[in-house]
C-alpha cells in the first residue's frame, strides 16, 4: 500500500530520531532509499518524505562550501559574441567579502580552467602553460588529464630559476597526465638580446622552445600592459612607454602586446624575451585565455578582440561589461564577422 505523500511531521522525538538516523545514513554513509527502508522497516517512500522533513526542520543543514559557480548563460553569450568555441563565466559575487580578494579569485578561475582543458583535452595534445597566476591555479587544481606533454611558454618572471612558480605548474600538470614537463629554467628577460641568444642555445631551453610549434592546446593569463605586476611594462623606458600608450596599448598576453582592438604590437624588448611568440600562438588548436576583472575589462576584451582566443575563462562582472559594450559604427560587426573566419579557417 503507498502511504501518503503529505510531508512527515515531528511532533514526538522518536520521529525526530527517526529523521536523523536516516539521514545519517543517506548523507554520511551514502546509503540508498530501499537499502534504509530495508533497515527501518519501512517504504522507500517514507524514507524520502523523513529525508525532505529532516531538511524542512534543521536536522539536516546543507552548506555548499564553494563560493563561486558556474554562470552558462553568460559563457554561452560570450562564445556567441565573440565566435569562442568555449565560454566559461564564474560567479565570484559571494567572494567578495573574502579577505583574500584577487588571489582567491584568480584561483576559482584556475579551477574552472583547469576543468576545461580536462574536458578538451586528448592524448597526445601538447599543452602550453604561461607564467601567470592562472596557469599556477591550474596546476593545482587539475586532478586527471590524458597523457600530454607539457610546456612552459614564458621563461621565469622571479629570481628562483629552479623553483619558480612557473615551473612547479607545468611539473603539475605534467604528473596530472603522466606526461613530459618541458620547463623553462631561464629569466623572461635577459639585459640584451647577446645573452637571450645564448640561453636559447642552450640544450635543455632549445628542447622547450622546439616544442612551441607543437603545442596544440595553452592556457595564458590576460592582463593590463601596464599593471604594476607586468614585467613588460617594469622593463620598458618610459619613452617606450609612451610609444605604446600612443599605439593603444591595452592587454598583455604570454609575453605579447594587444592594442584595443587586439592587434599586437612590437616592442623592442622581443629581442630579449625568451617567450612563446605570436604565430606559435596562432598556431595552436586551442588557446584559451584567463582573467579575472581586477586584471583589467579592456585588457579581457582586447585579447577576444585579437582572434587568438579559442575560449575565455573569466568573472560574471567583466562578462556583462564586456558584453553591454557598444562599439560604434560598424567596426563592431565586421570585427565579430572577422573573428569568426579566421578561427574557422583554424
Amino acid at each position: 500500500m503507498v502511504e501518503p505523500a503529505e510531508a512527515v511531521a515531528l511532533p514526538a522525538p522518536i520521529d525526530m530520531l527517526l529523521a536523523a538516523a536516516v539521514a545519517r545514513r543517506f548523507y554520511l554513509e551514502n546509503r540508498s532509499k530501499v537499502e534504509i527502508a530495508k533497515e527501518f522497516g519501512i517504504s522507500r517512500f517514507k524514507v524520502a518524505r523523513l529525508l525532505d522533513t529532516a531538511l524542512a526542520h534543521d536536522i539536516v543543514r546543507i552548506d555548499i562550501t564553494v563560493p563561486a559557480e558556474i554562470d552558462v548563460t553568460l559563457g554561452r553569450e560570450l562564445t556567441e559574441e565573440f565566435g569562442l568555441r568555449h565560454g566559461i563565466v564564474v560567479d565570484l559575487s559571494r567572494t567578495e567579502d573574502n579577505t583574500a580578494g584577487r588571489h582567491q579569485d584568480v584561483r576559482w578561475l584556475g579551477t574552472a580552467a583547469a576543468r576545461l582543458l580536462s574536458e578538451i583535452a586528448v592524448e597526445g595534445d601538447v599543452i602550453g602553460l604561461d607564467g601567470s597566476e592562472a596557469a599556477d591555479a591550474l596546476s593545482e587544481a587539475v586532478i586527471r588529464l590524458p597523457l600530454c606533454d607539457v610546456v612552459q611558454l614564458t621563461g621565469v618572471h622571479g629570481q628562483d630559476l629552479a623553483h619558480d612558480a612557473a615551473i612547479a605548474a607545468v611539473h603539475r600538470t605534467a604528473a596530472a597526465g603522466g606526461g613530459r614537463a618541458f620547463p623553462l629554467h631561464t629569466p623572461f628577460l635577459l639585459p640584451d638580446a647577446v645573452t637571450a641568444a645564448v640561453l636559447r642555445s642552450q640544450p635543455a631551453t632549445a628542447a622547450t622552445l622546439d616544442r612551441f610549434g607543437q603545442v596544440t592546446k595553452a592556457v595564458v593569463g590576460i592582463g593590463a600592459w601596464d599593471a604594476p605586476h607586468s614585467p613588460v611594462f617594469a622593463a620598458l623606458s618610459e619613452r617606450e612607454r609612451q610609444e605604446l600608450r600612443e599605439a593603444g596599448a591595452c592587454a598583455e598576453m604570454a609575453g605579447q602586446i594587444l592594442d584595443t582592438a587586439g592587434r599586437m604590437l612590437p616592442t623592442t624588448l622581443t629581442a630579449r624575451t625568451i617567450a612563446v611568440g605570436a604565430a606559435e600562438l596562432r598556431g595552436a588548436a586551442e588557446l584559451i585565455g584567463v582573467a579575472a576583472g581586477g586584471d583589467g575589462t579592456e585588457a579581457v576584451r582586447a585579447a577576444l578582440n585579437s582572434t587568438l582566443l579559442t575560449g575565455v575563462v573569466t568573472d560574471a562582472t567583466t562578462a556583462r561589461r564586456i558584453l553591454r559594450y557598444d562599439d560604434a559604427g560598424d567596426r563592431a560587426g565586421t570585427a565579430t564577422s572577422l573573428r569568426r573566419t579566421e578561427r574557422g579557417q583554424r
